[in-house]
C-alpha cells in the first residue's frame, strides 16, 4: 500500500478521428458507451474504485467538452472531481504539469496517476496490483509508465524498451520506439525486451515538475502563469488562455520521459486496448461464431469478420460481407475494410477543408440543458426537435436573421416572449418573431419536449445575442 495519496489525472481532451462517425469533434469517443452500459471516461472512473489511498480525481478537457465531462461524472456520483479546462490544446506534457500544480494546492506531495480517458482494460484486478507496484516505486522518486506486455507484433503502438537483462515487473526505460513496421515488432516482440507504450504513468507531483523545469523550463513557466491567472467558472477551473497558448507544445515522452534518468517501466498484462480504431473496437467485443459483431438493428447474412452498427435509427442489412466495418449513424455512413481502418482519419481531414458539419458533430447535439435534434433543413427553414430537462433554462437571447414557432409535444414550457411571460402545455405553441428577446424554461419535473421551426435568411447557431446565460457561455457553445 502507498504511503502519499494517489491524485487520478484523467486525460480527456482527444478527438478520435478513426472512430468517425460515431466519434466527432464535439463529442469524441472517450465519451461515448463504446463498450458498454457506461461511457469510456465513465469506465476509466470506475475501475479506479479499490485503490489504495485514492484521492478525488482530476479530469482535464477542452471548453467545448465541459459540459459533457460535468455530466458525465454527474451520473457517476464523482462530483468531488476538478474538471480543469484547457483553452487550446498543447498536448500531454503541460495538461500533466497543470495537474501537477493544482494536486500541490490540496495534497503535500501526492502521486499522480495518469490515465486516458478512452482505453479499455479487462482485467482491473491486475490493474491495481501493476498500480500499488509503480506506487511503491514513485514514492522513491522513479518516474513509471505503464509498458503492456505485447501479445502480438501491432505496428499501431509505439514502444518501450527495457534495459536488455532486467527481470521482474519494474525495469529500468531504456528508450522509447516510433511505430514499427510488421518485420520489426516481429522482432521486438521475440526478444522480451519491448512493451506495448499505454501512455500511462505515476509519479510524484514535485519530481515531475522538476524534471519539467529541468528539460523545459518555458514549459512550466507557461503553464505556471496559466494556473495562477485562472479563474473559477460554475464548477470548472478554467485555464488562462493568454499564458497557456504560450505554452510549447509536446508530448510527457518527447518534453521529459525520453530525457529523464528516472524512468521505469512497470509491467502490466490486464487485457489492454487503446480503442484506437475500427479494427481494436472489433478485437475487445463480443462476437458471434462467425466474427461478427452487430450492435443495433442490424440483419446479416452469410457474413465473418465483421464489424456492423447501426445508431441512426435504421435497420442495417448485410449479405455476404466479409472484414467490413460498417457503421451508420443519423447522418453519415462509414464502410471500410477493417485492414485499412487506420485511413478513416484522411475522410475527417477531407470533411474538415470542405466545411463539413459531420467531422465536427452529430445530428444530435447535446447542451448543458438539455439536447436538440435537426430532423429536417432546407433553404430559409431548418425544423429541430428540442429536450429540456426538468428545471432547465435556456439563455435569455435573440436572433437577428430568424424567427421561431415552438409546438409543445409533451411537458410544460416557460416561455419569454419579449415583455410577455406565457406557460404552454401539451400541443400548445408560440411564435418569437425576429430580434425578440426571449427564453425558455422547463419548470416541471419531465423533461420538455417540443418542435422548434426556424424560418430566415440565417439559421446558423453563431446568430445567437445572449442577455443571460445561467451556464456562463459568451458564445454558441
Amino acid at each position: 500500500m502507498a504511503n502519499l495519496p494517489i491524485v487520478p489525472v484523467i486525460l480527456a481532451g482527444g478527438s478520435g478521428t478513426r472512430l468517425w462517425p460515431l466519434s466527432r469533434a464535439l463529442f469524441p469517443k472517450q465519451f461515448l458507451a463504446l463498450t458498454g452500459e457506461r461511457t469510456m471516461l465513465q469506465e476509466t472512473l470506475a475501475r479506479l474504485a479499490g485503490i489504495s489511498g485514492l484521492g478525488s480525481p482530476m479530469v482535464i478537457c477542452q471548453d467545448d467538452h465541459r459540459f459533457i465531462v460535468a455530466e458525465q461524472l454527474r451520473e457517476h456520483t464523482s462530483r468531488d472531481a476538478t474538471i480543469i479546462l484547457e483553452p487550446v490544446g498543447r498536448n500531454t506534457a503541460p495538461a500533466i504539469a497543470i495537474a501537477a500544480l493544482q494536486a500541490l494546492k490540496d495534497h503535500p506531495d501526492p502521486l499522480l496517476l495518469v490515465l486516458a480517458a478512452d482505453h479499455v482494460i479487462a482485467d482491473v484486478d491486475a490493474f491495481h496490483r501493476a498500480v500499488d507496484t509503480a506506487a511503491h516505486s514513485a514514492e522513491t522518486g522513479a518516474m513509471t509508465t505503464f509498458g503492456i506486455e505485447p501479445v502480438a507484433p501491432e505496428t499501431g503502438y509505439g514502444y518501450l524498451r527495457a534495459q536488455p537483462g532486467e527481470q521482474g515487473q519494474v525495469k529500468r526505460l531504456a528508450t522509447f520506439v516510433e511505430k514499427p513496421d510488421l518485420a520489426t515488432a516481429q522482432a521486438y516482440l521475440e526478444s522480451g525486451e519491448y512493451f506495448w507504450n499505454s501512455g500511462m504513468f505515476l509519479f510524484r507531483a514535485s519530481v515531475y515538475l522538476n524534471e519539467l523545469e529541468r528539460y523545459d523550463p518555458d514549459m512550466l513557466k507557461a503553464c505556471v502563469e496559466s494556473l495562477d491567472r485562472a479563474t473559477k467558472d460554475l464548477d470548472f477551473v478554467r485555464l488562462d488562455k493568454e499564458a497557456f497558448t504560450q505554452c510549447p507544445e509536446n508530448s510527457i515522452d518527447y518534453a521529459v520521459m525520453e530525457k529523464t534518468d528516472k524512468a521505469v517501466i512497470v509491467a502490466l498484462n490486464a487485457g489492454w486496448n487503446d480503442v484506437g480504431s475500427w479494427s481494436a473496437l472489433w478485437d475487445v467485443a463480443d462476437k458471434d461464431d462467425d466474427g461478427n459483431v452487430t450492435k443495433g438493428d442490424v440483419i446479416e447474412l452469410g457474413c465473418e469478420n465483421c464489424f456492423l452498427q447501426s445508431s441512426g435509427g435504421r435497420l442495417v442489412a448485410a449479405v455476404g460481407l466479409d472484414n467490413l466495418i460498417v457503421v451508420d449513424t443519423d447522418d453519415a455512413v462509414l464502410i471500410a475494410n477493417k485492414d485499412d481502418v487506420q485511413h478513416v482519419k484522411q475522410i475527417v481531414e477531407k470533411l474538415k477543408q470542405d466545411g463539413r458539419s459531420e467531422a465536427v458533430q452529430h445530428r444530435l447535439v447535446y447542451r448543458p440543458w438539455g439536447s436538440y435534434d435537426c430532423i429536417d433543413r432546407g433553404s430559409r427553414y431548418q425544423v429541430k426537435r428540442i429536450t429540456v430537462n426538468p428545471g432547465a433554462r435556456l439563455s435569455v437571447q435573440m436572433h437577428h436573421h430568424r424567427a421561431e414557432h415552438w409546438v409543445v409535444v409533451s411537458g410544460t414550457a416557460r416561455v419569454k416572449n419579449g415583455e410577455n411571460e406565457t406557460l404552454l402545455t401539451e400541443n400548445e405553441s408560440i411564435y418569437i418573431p425576429v430580434g425578440n428577446i426571449h427564453a425558455l424554461e422547463n419548470p416541471g419535473k419531465i423533461p420538455l419536449e417540443l418542435i422548434e421551426v426556424q424560418s430566415g435568411a440565417y439559421l446558423g447557431e453563431d446568430d445567437i445575442i445572449r442577455f443571460d446565460d445561467r451556464y456562463g457561455r459568451h458564445e454558441r457553445t
